[in-house]
């Protein structure tokens, strides 16, 4: 209940006080580039309810027909504005009306699109228990996410996002489903300040499989469940992990030779 009456409470003062910070922000995004100012995608939600996150578009209207939904540093579907509000993360700010409207919190784990949380169905099953949130220990431990996914040395963006990003951020969240109000208090804090205590992950860390903080060892990452149960009705079956499948199935076999 406490939890429930400080978003609301704080969501419907940010509103209030930054409706000329977004009014500004909404006007900039139509000017300069052609469609809406607002994005609007459905997530997943308490329960497995899916709902319309909002954020401010900061790639160009068509974006989802041009590329994969996994963003990387230099994509260039993302706006010369979009970048300026994808790195103060100003582009978030819609979503203090999703907290308003109940379907999310301030703090929780990050909306996930229903293709990728299907991969995960078991984890999900636990995280779904509570709101997803506009930020988070996780959110602030893979703030440099976009140049991680950008690095050399990660061939397929896309595939290193789940096999390597996803199981490190699921671990974080499970591991803070029962966090204080008052650590709750502080990740906003930490999130609006410049200055962080939470370290941010590295790609050169997610390539050697180091641990992501020191509470978060490489083996309490979830392993990656092949999309065998979708966690809504009508969701598609994503086809990730096919090849992995393929492999335990062989293994499977020998392993029944006597």
């Amino acid at each position: 209940m406490g939890k429930r009456i400080l978003d609301a409470s704080a969501a419907a003062c940010g509103l209030l006080f930054l409706f000329p910070l977004l009014a500004a922000i909404a006007l900039a995004v139509r000017v300069t580039s052609p469609g809406p100012a607002l994005f609007a995608q459905e997530r997943l939600g308490r329960g497995g309810r899916t709902f319309r996150m909002y954020k401010f578009r900061s790639m160009v209207a068509d974006a989802d027909r041009r590329g994969a939904r996994v963003t990387i540093g230099g994509d260039p579907r993302v706006t010369p504005l979009g970048r300026l509000l994808r790195h103060t993360k100003l582009d978030e700010l819609p979503q203090l009306w999703n907290v308003l409207k109940g379907e999310m919190s301030l703090v929780g784990p990050r909306p996930e699109v229903p293709e990728f949380a299907a991969l995960f169905p078991a984890q999900y099953a636990r995280i779904l228990d509570v709101r997803p949130g506009i930020t988070h220990r996780a959110t602030l431990a893979f703030r440099s996410e976009e140049s991680i996914l950008a690095d050399a040395q990660v061939p397929a963006p896309r595939d290193f996002y789940i096999d390597r990003v996803m199981p490190r951020k699921l671990a974080m969240y499970e591991q803070c489903l029962q966090d204080p109000l008052l650590r709750d208090v502080w990740t906003i804090l930490e999130t609006v300040s410049p200055w962080k205590t939470t370290r941010a992950v590295t790609a050169g860390e997610l390539l050697l499989d180091a641990p992501l903080v020191s509470n978060v060892p490489p083996s309490a990452a979830p392993r990656r469940i092949k999309p065998q149960v979708s966690l809504v009705r009508g969701g598609v079956p994503s086809v990730a992990g096919e090849l992995d499948r393929e492999l335990d199935d062989i293994i499977e076999a020998v392993h029944n030779v006597r």
